[in-house]
């Protein structure tokens, strides 16, 4: 699931499923679901990257899908809700609210401060927000100012915070009332 089209969050998808279709050999289908543009932006990098891939006869079955807000959508196993937060990326950015197994996992994308956060994160298990900066707004994006802030609203059980520049990271220790994201981390939700 892709919360935006940025290339930091969707630029990985054209190896991925070059790995699919001839390292590892997928059979089973795949699902990739985005904003709207997905399916037309996925085309274009893969041409990018590996001319003539428009071609490609995929090994599996891959199912491109656009979501938005207007209604859930099942995706496997799980329903997913969209919210569309604020950070300009050449199509709509969108917060996540994943339901599945009895838990609920919601996801802010990038994005600066909207009360479509409070949608997104109102009882989740676990909400994953990013937080670039430490203080001082950051264009497009939330810092941790903000958040410690508006904590409480949120109504999240657990907030992990990620996507934080190199500031946010010098302060880590200090954050309270967050789980902080390291690489290799773990969570049991």
């Amino acid at each position: 699931m892709l919360t935006h089209l940025h290339g930091d969050h969707f630029g990985g998808l054209p190896f991925f499923l070059l790995d699919a279709q001839f390292a590892s050999r997928r059979e089973m289908p795949l699902v990739v679901a985005g904003p709207v543009g997905t399916g037309e932006r996925v085309r274009r990098a893969l041409e990018v990257f590996f001319p003539g891939s428009e071609r490609t006869e995929w090994r599996f079955p891959l199912d491109i899908r656009e979501i938005g807000p207007a209604s859930p959508t099942r995706i496997g196993g799980a329903a997913v809700a969209a919210e569309v937060v604020l950070h300009p990326s050449g199509a709509p950015s969108l917060g996540l609210r994943i339901e599945a197994g009895g838990r609920t996992i919601a996801y802010s994308g990038d994005t600066e401060w909207t009360d479509r956060l409070l949608v997104l994160a109102k009882g989740a298990d676990l909400f994953i927000c990013e937080c670039y900066a430490w203080a001082g707004r950051a264009p497009h994006h939330l810092d941790f100012g903000t958040l410690a802030a508006r904590r409480g609203e949120l109504g999240a059980r657990r907030i992990l915070l990620t996507h934080m520049n190199a500031e946010m990271l010098s302060h880590r220790q200090e954050v309270e009332g967050f789980d902080v994201a390291e690489d290799g981390m773990v969570m049991v939700v």
